[in-house]
């Protein structure tokens, strides 16, 4: 786990933000990108290990992904500790927080993907910014989404604090906006799913109070460094 120090303000949004548990496609190392699938045997009890975890912390809002094995996480993680968003207990979905499209690439396994598109892999691994897999999302259109719908989020709930569960994809990219790490570097830092990670807004910027704690689970897996 990464801890950042940062200054105390009382205008900080303090965000949770945690990826999905693992789904049978995560195990089987294939890109799941926007299809749905939803979590495994596995994957329910990280996200009720997850809401064990964040027993006795009060959420203002829950916000989630609409792909099911985010709001399967939400739910679970949820309604294992009791602990829910105040006033409406609701969790709120959207589209804005979806992992990357990936095209041609989606259903495959990453072996498959790069014994049939080698250059488009080549491609995948250098992160290049205009790579869109096809029929898929680019780099840099991925980035202004994902980081647009946060700092929306960040807006809409000034001073409070907000648990988001999404996709690894969007993850990589607010480590990054807040830590000021390029999106074409090659990622060093890990992504577990289900995974606790506390990020702060304030003044426009955005800073890591703490990463990838995985204290509450057991081999987590971190599949999307390919």
């Amino acid at each position: 786990m990464m801890t950042v120090q940062f200054k105390k303000s009382p205008m900080i949004t303090r965000f949770c933000i945690v990826r999905h548990g693992e789904t049978a496609w995560n195990a089987e190392q294939r890109v799941q990108g926007q299809l749905d699938i939803p979590l495994n045997a596995t994957g329910r009890w990280q996200a009720r290990a997850l809401g064990a975890a964040l027993a006795g912390t009060q959420f203002d809002a829950v916000v989630s992904s609409d792909l099911l094995r985010a709001v399967e996480t939400a739910q679970l993680s949820i309604e294992s500790n009791g602990v829910l968003p105040a006033p409406t207990g609701e969790i709120e979905t959207t589209a804005n927080l979806r992992e990357r499209h990936y095209g041609k690439f989606q259903g495959l396994k990453y072996v498959e993907a790069q014994q049939q598109f080698p250059s488009d892999f080549a491609a995948h691994l250098e992160r290049h910014l205009d790579f869109a897999y096809g029929s898929g999302e680019s780099l840099q259109a991925f980035a202004m989404r994902a980081s647009e719908v946060m700092n929306k989020l960040a807006e809409q709930h000034k001073s409070q604090r907000v648990l988001v569960v999404t996709h690894g994809g969007v993850l990589d990219v607010i480590y990054r906006m807040a830590s000021d790490m390029s999106l074409t570097a090659r990622r060093d830092f890990l992504i577990p799913n289900a995974a606790i990670n506390w990020v702060d807004y304030a003044d426009g910027l955005w800073s890591i109070a703490g990463w990838a704690d995985c204290t509450h689970l057991a081999g987590a897996l971190d599949e999307l460094d390919k």
